[in-house]
């Protein structure tokens, strides 16, 4: 396909289409993954924010929240749980003597006390009037509801994931007002299903009640917890056991609920009295975990045992729950470790007493998305005109400014950036990308050796292949050997026979001769007509480069001599051949190539080729190409003095020019005594070729110098007047 084709011109243009088309429709996907956020993108994306606690968790402070911890050595002491009723009520009345703010209970107390004498005495064979007055016995029950009565506890509730259909409605007190500001929130709030409640007697005793429940991720991780719960059955809302810690410690009434700025962005804040928690849409806050403080805890039987001052307990908001191992309320978190329940309700406190909140608000996931694309478009772009180097080092910058991004508004702004999903969508562009530019490249190369091998020998187009960055107008010095050759005649022949005929006998020549040089691994120069310029160890460096001319010029005489024998209109080939210290590299303009060589070597192989004519050989190699053949069979044929140059240079004739035959040695030996005689200056030189010349009168170069002799020169300097 030539340079000029349309469909040549076309097709880059149309590549670029579809390369746009394909970075394009790969963002796309990108974007539409982000969006819909698969479980997997979702865990991975969670690893990410785990990840970032680990490394800075929240730093604990003494604020007004303690745990009173039902642990293993308190059951040691005072008995397995359950613990009857009114040791509770005893512990509730030890924690509002000390002015407690206010109690939780990180439990349920759904059923009836098993241990209260009125449940005990059906079950036992008492005799009727003792069996009476455990029944007269205060209850315990309702011993635990007299100590609540008088305000400041907060009992749990739980709930289940789904309506159970064959669990009646347990209906709950109203102890708070929810006051909606802003757009109705629809069904955003997570769905409270079932609830499992305090008994009537309790809930109607306690100052509020809240739901403990947790929503763990998929991977089983506590990262979030729902402030708010709604009920759909009974139209309702449903605080959590935080929220309502927080409203009875304040002695406070309502809850007040600002959504968003549009009707799906669901709930953005809950304030109670003077503490507002930021909240994800569905009402959850987001859980920044500090490591384990022991001064948070407090076991339960130290305070039961009076052991704990009061001072220690006032205006503080107390959690009663259990770390017992038996128990097993235990809860993962982004740290890696395992806590109790109740203390991740101690922990979301202290978030909202200090005002520390993790934050992940509805911009957040636009940012990432522009981000993402952006990053992807520089990416992609830059793989698909650049390269992979380009593409790599820009890949690597944006990646590491997203993990920068993220971690620098964790630390700095708390807030939740997702640095790996965009970073997976640049990713998901780079790799195709590449394939692309790589497909297009090595089409590219495809084309140009299949196009250029045609006009430039081989080796010179798999190193333009495989250095681009050379094609540029510079050039380095290096030691390469040259070949010239020219048809002998075949101007005179253009003129006689049929152009047609002409071309395809010069073609037919000229493809025989380049198929030596190829196979040489030379370098065509140039043609000039019927004449060829050929170098070797440029582009590619070749330390046998003078073997490699020498053998070429030899491969390519026998080849002209047997194509000329069946064709008797063609001439002889004559062949120079020269090495040398040259300038090699890409000379021209900035719209056109020629890659040569220049220097004082390449003008000798020239005038080595055109030596040939007057000295009656076929084959000129110069001293300096020989030296570097050893084993070469040549003879010498004298010092040549160029027309212009000032120092003459030593020649010699390959044996026969080249072309097989059997070998004199007697001739050879006697033309080197004679040569030697004529060097020498000696007075039987002419004798000596005289007698060279009757015994071999067909040898040209013996014939020269038998003339030069009779001429009256002496030596062997010969001296060119014509170039």
């Amino acid at each position: 396909m030539t340079a000029a084709d349309p469909r040549r011109r076309t097709r880059p243009r149309w590549r670029g289409r579809v390369h746009a088309l394909v970075l394009a429709a790969i963002l796309a996907a990108a974007a539409a993954l982000h969006v819909v956020a698969p479980d997997w993108l979702q865990t991975l994306r969670h690893m990410v924010f785990d990840q970032y606690q680990r490394w800075q968790p929240r730093a604990w402070q003494d604020l007004a929240v303690r745990v009173i911890d039902i642990d293993d050595e308190s059951m040691a002491r005072l008995g397995q749980w359950p613990w009857p009723r009114t040791r509770l009520a005893e512990l509730v009345d030890r924690t509002r003597a000390a002015g407690a703010a206010a109690l939780g209970f990180d439990f349920v107390f759904a059923e009836p006390d098993r241990s209260s004498p009125r449940v005990l005495a059906p079950q036992w064979p008492l005799p009727p009037p003792l069996r009476e007055a455990l029944e007269r016995l205060p209850d315990y029950d309702q011993r635990f509801a007299a100590s609540l009565a008088p305000g400041g506890v907060v009992l749990g509730f739980a709930v289940r994931p789904e309506a159970d259909g064959a669990a009646p409605a347990v209906p709950l007190p109203e102890r708070a007002r929810f006051v909606l500001l802003g757009w109705p929130l629809a069904d955003r709030l997570l769905e409270a299903g079932t609830v499992v409640a305090p008994l009537p007697l309790l809930a109607e005793a306690a100052a509020g009640i809240g739901a403990m429940n947790y929503v763990p991720d998929g991977d089983g991780v506590l990262r979030r917890l729902p402030l708010l719960l709604r009920q759909q059955a009974q139209q309702r809302l449903l605080p959590s056991l935080v929220a309502e810690m927080l409203r009875v410690g304040q002695h406070e009434t309502n809850f007040v609920l600002r959504a968003g700025a549009e009707p799906q962005d669901g709930l953005a804040e809950l304030r109670v009295g003077r503490i507002a928690l930021p909240t994800t849409p569905d009402g959850e806050i987001w859980l920044h975990f500090s490591p384990p403080a022991p001064a948070r805890t407090i076991p339960a039987w130290q305070l039961l045992e009076g052991r704990v001052p009061a001072q220690a307990l006032q205006g503080r908001l107390l959690l009663v729950g259990t770390s017992a191992q038996g128990l097993r309320d235990l809860r993962s978190t982004p740290l890696g470790s395992a806590v109790p329940g109740v203390e991740v309700h101690a922990q979301a406190l202290e978030q909202a007493l200090s005002g520390h909140f993790l934050l992940r608000p509805t911009w957040v996931e636009t940012l990432e998305l522009l981000a993402m694309l952006l990053g992807g478009l520089l990416v992609g772009t830059l793989a698909l005109t650049r390269g992979p180097l380009p593409s790599a080092a820009a890949a690597l910058a944006v990646l590491a400014a997203f993990g920068g991004a993220g971690w620098w508004a964790f630390t700095r702004q708390q807030l939740l950036v997702d640095p790996l999903t965009p970073a997976l969508g640049v990713l998901a562009v780079l790799l195709p990308c590449s394939l692309l530019r790589h497909h297009a490249s090595e089409q590219r190369r495809r084309w140009l050796s299949q196009a250029f091998s045609r006009y430039v020998s081989p080796n010179l187009v798999d190193y333009i292949v495989r250095h681009p960055d050379e094609l540029a107008l510079s050039g380095e010095r290096r030691d390469c050997s040259f070949i010239f050759t020219d048809l002998a005649g075949f101007t005179g022949l253009m003129e006689r026979i049929d152009p047609a005929d002409a071309v395809g006998l010069l073609n037919a020549y000229l493809d025989g001769m380049i198929a030596i040089v190829f196979r040489h691994q030379g370098t065509l120069d140039r043609i000039v007509g019927d004449a060829l310029a050929i170098m070797f160890s440029a582009p590619v460096h070749q330390p046998d480069h003078r073997r490699r001319a020498f053998d070429c010029a030899l491969e390519m005489q026998r080849f002209a001599q047997e194509f000329a024998a069946g064709r008797q209109v063609l001439g002889h080939t004559r062949i120079g051949v020269h090495s040398g210290r040259v300038i090699v590299g890409n000379f021209g303009g900035s719209a056109m190539f020629d890659y040569r060589a220049l220097g004082d070597a390449v003008n000798t192989a020239a005038r080595l080729e055109g030596a040939n004519k007057y000295l009656g050989t076929r084959v000129c190699v110069s001293e300096t190409t020989l030296a570097g053949c050893p084993g070469a069979r040549a003879r010498c044929v004298g010092r040549l003095l160029p027309k212009g140059k000032t120092q003459p240079l030593r020649v010699f004739q390959p044996l026969h020019d080249g072309l097989d035959g059997p070998v004199d040695e007697a001739a050879l030996q006697a033309y080197a005594q004679a040569y030697d005689a004529m060097a020498a200056e000696a007075p039987g030189a002419l004798a000596a070729f005289e007698a060279l010349a009757a015994r071999q009168p067909g040898d040209p170069l013996v014939q020269l110098h038998l003339a030069r002799l009779r001429r009256g020169e002496r030596g062997d300097l010969i001296v060119l007047d014509a170039k």
